[in-house]
């Protein structure tokens, strides 16, 4: 379940792209994102585009299956163009899907590639994809990054919800492999304000991955085999892989860290798909 409505997702589906478009003006698409191996920023900015365009088409046309995804995963294109142009284009595809978002309304039903069937599932992982992905301009152009704190604490609780679900992972078998006793893993959001949730226990060690969220009063804190303490953003950037972007902004690790990191490297198999 997320924790934004559907009109707050749109709205920041807008401004986070407007924040990455100030981000690179005057940038070079050319220059490499250090955060996607193998990328330009003319790579990355063409690759959001078509996901809020995918994503846009999915909840206009009140898709019932796939919608093919060319657009998403082509990112050729000219990094001499201008880079001015190749924003407004990415600015517009991100307020079209706003608009559809709005138009479709919270309770529409549409096909998604993981449980809900709602254009919330694609505002909620569409703010993601560009929360992140600002992150990885940010670092392309050597900028700075901040990012409001609900925001990062509904796209972790995104990520970390997507932990129960057995096609995140290569395979059932590489599933498995991660279960065993005593490896559960806590993550504490430091930044939380009183009496909201900021806490959560990955425990592995029954059948399949389970996911506890606690509130302040039932901190699992000593229990797990590994705690994670940082911001949300930290926490986010962290499990991602971008941790660098807030190099200033560090997530203390307590326990066993090769757990941690075989974790997140099981569990991250879909972003490689």
């Amino acid at each position: 379940m997320s924790d934004l409505t559907l009109d707050r997702y749109a709205a920041e589906i807008v401004t986070q792209t407007e924040l990455l478009t100030a981000s690179i003006k005057g940038a070079d698409l050319a220059a490499p994102v250090p955060t996607c191996a193998g990328w330009s920023l003319g790579d990355l900015l063409r690759h959001l585009g078509g996901a809020h365009r995918w994503s846009e088409e999915v909840v206009r046309s009140r898709a019932t299956g796939p919608v093919p995804d060319d657009q998403v995963n082509d990112v050729t294109g000219d990094d001499r163009a201008d880079t001015a142009a190749l924003g407004s284009w990415l600015a517009e595809g991100a307020a079209l899907f706003a608009d559809a978002l709005r138009k479709a309304g919270p309770d529409a039903r549409v096909w998604t590639v993981a449980p809900d069937g709602t254009p919330v599932f694609w505002a909620r992982r569409m703010t993601v994809e560009t929360v992140v992905h600002r992150a990885d301009a940010v670092a392309a152009v050597d900028g700075t990054y901040a990012l409001d704190h609900d925001v990062a604490l509904d796209a972790l609780a995104e990520w970390l919800g997507f932990v129960e679900l057995p096609q995140v992972y290569e395979s059932v078998e590489a599933m498995r492999a991660l279960l065993g006793p005593g490896r559960t893993l806590h993550f504490h959001a430091t930044d939380t304000a009183p009496g909201v949730e900021g806490d959560w226990l990955i425990d592995l060690t029954g059948e399949a991955p389970t996911v506890r969220r606690s509130d302040a009063t039932e901190r699992t804190t000593g229990e797990a085999a590994v705690t994670l303490r940082g911001s949300a953003a930290a926490l986010l950037l962290l499990m991602y892989q971008r941790d660098s972007v807030l190099p200033s902004d560090g997530v203390e690790i307590v326990g066993e860290r090769e757990l941690f990191e075989e974790w997140r490297e099981g569990v991250s198999a879909w972003l490689r798909r």
